[in-house]
């Protein structure tokens, strides 16, 4: 069975950071991380749920990291966090994407900024939702 890869949209900026990414939601699956990856595709990602810090030990590349809470904003952010470190605790952190380097920047995700992760036949209608919820649809 193949694992669900979700779409992650940055509707403050009107940007995707990853069509690919996959969810550690399990004391393993959290655990193993992206050890074991060569390197991280433009469009892959893991969504380690929950979580509040991270690490990078057995990791062989740096990794983009962007904290959130609860309702998916956007509470920090560190780009191109290095390998074999013990990132920063975000007490207020429910949950962390961890993207390839540069996503953050090519992106401009900053803290403040509202997310949408969903999966991919579901981003459409969550998209529609958002914009006529802001009173943008025709």
């Amino acid at each position: 069975m193949q694992k669900r890869r979700y779409c992650v949209y940055n509707q403050t900026r009107e940007s995707f950071l990853s069509l690919g990414v996959a969810v550690a939601d399990t004391t393993m699956t959290r655990l193993k991380g992206l050890i074991g990856k060569l390197s991280l595709g433009l469009d892959e990602g893991l969504w380690i749920v929950p979580s509040r810090g991270v690490h990078t030990i057995g990791v062989l590349f740096p990794i983009d990291l962007i904290y959130l809470d609860d309702a998916l904003k956007v509470i920090h952010v560190v780009e191109s966090f290095p390998t074999f470190r013990v990132s920063p605790l975000i007490t207020h952190a429910t949950s962390v994407l961890e993207l390839p380097t540069h996503t953050i920047y090519s992106s401009q995700t900053q803290p403040g900024d509202q997310l949408l992760i969903c999966l991919g036949e579901e981003m459409e209608s969550q998209l529609k939702m958002a914009t006529t919820n802001l009173g943008l649809s025709s």
